[in-house]
Parts: C-alpha cells; sequence; structure tokens
C-alpha cells in the first residue's frame, strides 16, 4: 500500500507541477468536468442489469440513463428533463426542487440559455446526472448541477437540425431555431442560429394597506401588462482533437429588443382611480467568447484550461403617463454595462487509491448603471445615480474521493479571496465595499447496500453572492405612490447544509437542513418623502429552513408513472412577525408509449399556501400539462403538439406582511396555451464544443 501510494504521488507531483508552471503565464482558471465524487464515476462503470431501474442513486447523484429507454424518443433535452425525478421545467425554465436553478452543462460545456437544450436532440443523449451536493469544485453558491452525457455519434460531413414552432396562449409566438456542423478528420465546425418573437401578457391587481399618518390607509393599482419582444442569438466555433490534445472556441452575439406597456389605475382609499400607461422600450446586445485547452498527461492525469469573455449592454426608455394631467408625465433612462474576464485550471490525478481534483478559478466583474430621472419633482425623492461595481475574486479548490469496499468518501475545501469596489457618483462608499477571505468545507459519506438501496449524509458551507441587479443604489419609479429598487447594502449570504439522500427499490427521499445567514428577502415598506411612498426592495435576513421529498418511479408496461411529494417549512422572524406557514407540494409525471410510435406525456403538480422568505404564496393545487409527440421519416421528422396549463388553474398569488405594511398580490400569467413543433435533422451529430464556463456563477449574477 505504501508503494502504491508514493508512486500516485509521484504522479500527482508531476502533474501539479505542470499546474504550477502554466499558472506563471495564465491568470485564470477553469472546473473539472466531471464530479467531485469519484464514488459517481466508479459506480457508473457497473453492468447495468433488467432489473435495474432507469434512474439510479449513485452517492449524492441521480443517474437518468436515457439511451435505450423511452426518453430517447420524447423530442428535446427540455423534454426528458420535464421527465425525470426532482427535476421541474416551467416553459423553457428548469429548476430543482429543494436547490432552485442549477447549473448546466452538455459535455462538461456550460449551458447559457434554454435554446441549447431546446436544440439538444433527446435521442443524441446518453445519460443526465443530477448532483444534490456539488463539491469544492464548483463555486460555493451552487446548490445542484445537471450534467448531461451525448453520444459520441461523430459522422464526416455536413449535418443540420432545424426546428420551429408555433404557440398560442393570450397572443401567437413564433420561434424557429437552426443548426449546422461540419465535421472533417480532427476539425469540428459549427454554426447555429435562432430567432424567437414572443408575445405574453400579465394581468393583476396590487393592494397595499398600512398605517399612515395614524390612519388606516389603502394604496392600490391595477395592471394589464404586455410583453413583445424579438430576441436572437448567432453562435459560432471550432473544436479541434489531436492525440492526447484538444482545443476548441466559440463566440456567441445575442441581441434583443422588447416593448413593455402597462396600462392600468392607481387610487388612495375610496377615492377616484386615475387611469395610467407605463411604456418602456428596451434594447441590449451580448457578446461571449469562450475558449478551452484539454490535455491528458497520463491515462490518470489530465490538465484542463478554460477561459470567457462576456461583454454586455442594455438601454431602457420609461414613460409613466396620466391621461387626466399630461404635465404630470414621469420619464426616465438607464443604461446598464457589463463585462466578466474569467477562468478555470484544474488537474485530476490518482492519490493513495482514490482521486484528486484541485485547480483554481478566478474573475474580474464590472457593473455600470446609469439612471436619470428626467421628472423634476419626482427627482426629489427619486434622484439620478451612477453606480459602479467592481469586483475581483481568486480562488483555490481541492477535493479528494475514494472508496473503501461499500463506504464512499468525498471532501472538498475551497479558498476564496473576494475584492468588491462600490462606487456612488464617482465616489467609493466605503460602507459597501469590502473584502472579504472565506474557506468553505463540504464532506460526503455513503454507504452502498446494494443496486436498490443506497445512503448518503453530506455537509456544505457555501457563500451566496446576490445578483449585481440588486445590488444597484438606484430606485425607479413604478406609481405615483410606489417605488422599486436594490439594495447595495446587502451582505453575502452564508448558508450551511446537511443533506440525506437516500433508495429503497423504487423509493428515493431527500432531506435537507438550511441554516441561511444574511440571504436576501424583498420588504415594502415606507419611504421617507413629503408624499406618501412605499419601497420594495431586498433586505437581509436570517433563514432556517427544512426540505423533505418522497420520490417513486417505476416503469409499468408502457407506463412510467413518477410521483414526487414534498415539504418545506422555514423559520423566519422579520420584525416581530413570523413566516413559517409550511409548504406542502407534490409533482406527477407520467409517459405513455403508445400504438405506432405515439408518445403521450402529462404532469400535473400543486401545492398549499405557505411561506417562502418574506412571501406567502397561495395554493395551487392542480396544474395539468401534456403533450403528443410523433416521428416520421426514420425520425428525420419530428412533430409535437403540447398544451400548458389546460384547465387555467395555475395560481401566481401571493402575500407579505413587513415593516407595517400588508400587500396582496393577484396575477394571472398567460399560461393556457396550445403550441406545434416541427423538427427536421439531417444527419444529426453529437455534441460540439467541449469546453466550460470559467464562472458560471459571476454570469448569473450578471
Amino acid at each position: 500500500m505504501t508503494i502504491y501510494c508514493f508512486r500516485e504521488f509521484r504522479l500527482f507531483r508531476q502533474c501539479a507541477a505542470v499546474v504550477l508552471s502554466m499558472c506563471g503565464s495564465i491568470l485564470w482558471g477553469q472546473q473539472s468536468e466531471v464530479p467531485s465524487d469519484s464514488v459517481s464515476l466508479r459506480l457508473q462503470e457497473v453492468v447495468v442489469t433488467a432489473h435495474q431501474p432507469a434512474t439510479k442513486l449513485v452517492g449524492s447523484t441521480l443517474v437518468s440513463t436515457i439511451a435505450g429507454s423511452p426518453l430517447q424518443n420524447l423530442g428535446t433535452a427540455l423534454d426528458v428533463l420535464a421527465q425525470l425525478p426532482m427535476i421541474v421545467v416551467d416553459d423553457s425554465s428548469v429548476s430543482v426542487t429543494g436547490k432552485g436553478s442549477p447549473d448546466i452543462y452538455i459535455d462538461g460545456r456550460p449551458v447559457h440559455d434554454a435554446d441549447e437544450l431546446m436544440r439538444l436532440r433527446s435521442e443524441n443523449i446518453k445519460r443526465i446526472e443530477l448532483d444534490m451536493a456539488p463539491g469544492a469544485m464548483y463555486a460555493s453558491g451552487v446548490n445542484a448541477v445537471l450534467k448531461i452525457t451525448t453520444k459520441r455519434s461523430f459522422i464526416d460531413g455536413v449535418s443540420m437540425i432545424d426546428r420551429g414552432e408555433v404557440s398560442v396562449r393570450r397572443k401567437c409566438s413564433l420561434s424557429d431555431m437552426l443548426d449546422l456542423n461540419y465535421r472533417n478528420g480532427n476539425w469540428d465546425i459549427f454554426l447555429s442560429g435562432n430567432i424567437e418573437r414572443n408575445n405574453k401578457v400579465i394581468k393583476g391587481s396590487t393592494i397595499n394597506r398600512l398605517l399612515y399618518e395614524g390612519k388606516e390607509t389603502i394604496v392600490g393599482s391595477s395592471q394589464h401588462n404586455s410583453y413583445p419582444s424579438t430576441e436572437g442569438a448567432l453562435k459560432a466555433g471550432f473544436n479541434y482533437s489531436a492525440g492526447a490534445m484538444s482545443l476548441g472556441a466559440y463566440y456567441r452575439y445575442a441581441p434583443e429588443n422588447s416593448r413593455f406597456t402597462n396600462v392600468g389605475k392607481e387610487w388612495i382609499d375610496l377615492n377616484e382611480p386615475v387611469s395610467r400607461k407605463i411604456s418602456r422600450r428596451g434594447s441590449s446586445r451580448t457578446h461571449h467568447g469562450s475558449v478551452y485547452y484539454d490535455h491528458k498527461l497520463s491515462d490518470d492525469c489530465v490538465v484542463h484550461f478554460d477561459g470567457d469573455i462576456l461583454k454586455a449592454n442594455s438601454s431602457n426608455d420609461v414613460s409613466a403617463v396620466y391621461p387626466a394631467d399630461v404635465s404630470s408625465a414621469v420619464s426616465s433612462e438607464d443604461s446598464r454595462s457589463s463585462s466578466l474576464y474569467a477562468g478555470r485550471l484544474y488537474v485530476k490525478s490518482p492519490l493513495c487509491g482514490g482521486e484528486i481534483t484541485f485547480g483554481t478559478q478566478d474573475s474580474y466583474t464590472e457593473s455600470r448603471l446609469d439612471y436619470r430621472m428626467l421628472n423634476a419633482e419626482v427627482g426629489e425623492y427619486i434622484p439620478s445615480s451612477l453606480t459602479l461595481g467592481r469586483q475581483l475574486s481568486a480562488a483555490v479548490f481541492a477535493s479528494w474521493s475514494r472508496m473503501w469496499g461499500n463506504f464512499s468518501f468525498n471532501g472538498g475545501l475551497r479558498y476564496e479571496y473576494v475584492d468588491y469596489n462600490f462606487q456612488v457618483n464617482g465616489k467609493k462608499d466605503r460602507d459597501v465595499s469590502r473584502r472579504d477571505h472565506l474557506v468553505t468545507p463540504d464532506l460526503s459519506l455513503g454507504y452502498f447496500f446494494n443496486e436498490r438501496a443506497q445512503l448518503t449524509l453530506s455537509y456544505k458551507m457555501a457563500a451566496v453572492r446576490p445578483p449585481y441587479s440588486q445590488l444597484t443604489g438606484s430606485l425607479s419609479y413604478v406609481g405615483a405612490h410606489e417605488i422599486e429598487g436594490g439594495n447595495p447594502a446587502l451582505r453575502d449570504e452564508r448558508m450551511h447544509d446537511v443533506q440525506l439522500f437516500g433508495m429503497w427499490n423504487d423509493f428515493m427521499v431527500q432531506a435537507d437542513y438550511t441554516r441561511s445567514i444574511d440571504t436576501y428577502g424583498f420588504v415594502k415598506r415606507l419611504y421617507p418623502a413629503s408624499s406618501l411612498q412605499l419601497l420594495m426592495q431586498p433586505v437581509n435576513i436570517d433563514v432556517s429552513a427544512v426540505d423533505v421529498y418522497v420520490i417513486w418511479r417505476k416503469k409499468i408496461g408502457a407506463w412510467t408513472p413518477d410521483f414526487v411529494v414534498g415539504m418545506h417549512k422555514q423559520w423566519l422572524d422579520l420584525d416581530g412577525t413570523g413566516h413559517g406557514t409550511p409548504i406542502f407540494s407534490y409533482y406527477f409525471d407520467n409517459m405513455i408509449s403508445l400504438p405506432r410510435g405515439f408518445m403521450l406525456t402529462v404532469w400535473a403538480r400543486g401545492q398549499s399556501s405557505g411561506d417562502m422568505h418574506t412571501n406567502r404564496f397561495a395554493a395551487s393545487w392542480f396544474t395539468l400539462d401534456a403533450s403528443l409527440t410523433k416521428e416520421f421519416f426514420k425520425k428525420s421528422l419530428q412533430v409535437k403538439l403540447s398544451a400548458t396549463d389546460i384547465f387555467n388553474t395555475s395560481n401566481n398569488d401571493w402575500t407579505m406582511n413587513t415593516y407595517g405594511v400588508s400587500v396582496d398580490k393577484r396575477q394571472s400569467y398567460d399560461r393556457r396555451g396550445v403550441a406545434l413543433s416541427v423538427t427536421y435533422r439531417l444527419r444529426p451529430v453529437g455534441s460540439k464544443y467541449k469546453g466550460k464556463t470559467a464562472s458560471e456563477s459571476e454570469m448569473n449574477r450578471l
């Protein structure tokens, strides 16, 4: 054993020397494309028997085999994800039950938009892994990681996929995506583009109740919001592979133009409502470049580097007009520019019977917001401002994993230095600017009883940083008596998470206890001004919560049901008011293989009324979606008809009671509708870009 460890240590030392020499010339680094838990990798090599489930628990990772199952005929990656345990797909938004939005990777490269998931065909997916306890190689604020592995069906020549969709809800929306690929020998060149015309409509009302100047006061408003927008994206790149070395790069350009109109009324107490129209014209442009380099020094030692550059600009012109009094129009302008330079370098190597992964992740982020209030009267309490936030982050991480018989162990440690500088109107705000040193550990212990029974206990400490949109110091006019804004004084959240994950036959259970210090929640309160003004903004809060979910999944002939029932219970006291009503929820996914190659999917879900941070969400006991898919011409053509919120029962209402202000928000989204999509494929190939994001968490914050 000593000689074996010494040999592996010598190989590990050689790999470390290569990394240290590269650090002298490379400023940034990238994360590993594999889970921090090498137990996942080892157990994935177990031969799958006819008695094994399509989804199995490997440590803290749910591994779903797509190839050879009915899931491979569903259509897109989004369609497949919607059928997997613990994953919720709402339109094109993906979330993990109890964990929020995950980081998503396809063959190790990051997914930055839902178009990539819609572009990936289900028959090209080999397996999907949902890591519920990401290790030190991921940013500490990442609560879940979704990894999609595709089939390596490379074909020389040209291939093409085109997908068009028309959907009708309250209004009609159109989209089309085209994906071209050319492969010749070691070269893989790809070009893709998409364009969408969306028309969203939201109706609702807001009632605020408070005690103002010793009198019970009601401030109300109604809304009829229309969101027409045109957006697109163009992406081009290449991969080159020769022997033990591979490299690649891509560039993505994404423009968007939008129009927003809010027609409604405002009132105070029993006074006559006043008509109001708010119009916003916006545009944005995003440029993103990414490169990667991968080199296998030996069969067991890999060095990988990724770098990212992102530039984004957006602008909005907003005008609130009161037809009964033209002189009271309120206009404002804002422009935001953001940039990110990031990279990650890591090495994988065997060490003492296990595997060690270590590296560095560094980034520089800049976010600038220029807000101009053009109404002098309103400018007295909503002033113009120029805010600038700069952040330098440098981190090193290491994790080691090993198996002893049926026991598995994974431990990691991450050190991060953050220098955040915040300026208002060109002057540094010393109360907000700060430097932080943080060490975050993670630990996972598991026991493998057999293929049908496993248990894993994990602990993780994390620092979760709020998005830059919530750190701005500017305020926005949303009505004669209502203001919305960010909070530059928000502190970073410190989260402790203890998780138990188990599997027995067709059942799985996940239990989480989290203690979040300085997370943020939204509040509404009086804002100091000469007239009645209510301000909605985020503030730091301390929350403890327990999440428990039980999953049952079993294939019964042509029917594959997936049932999840769960509970979220939190403990939060804010200004003497408790927010602790639990939320009970369920998800019931069904996939049915019909004769003549038809595939029917039915999703039902619901939840009780309960508290999530400072919001109490209304009950929505039964929401039903369904789709029917059929392929033609040897799977070259696929037609899919889908319906969402069939019974129009989706509920988006919520209430809030903070700092003496009670809010009752009623909202009616346009989820009910039908959609028809047609996909044509010409010699489709497998995955393309093999790089990974250098700082996914910073991109999400921007």
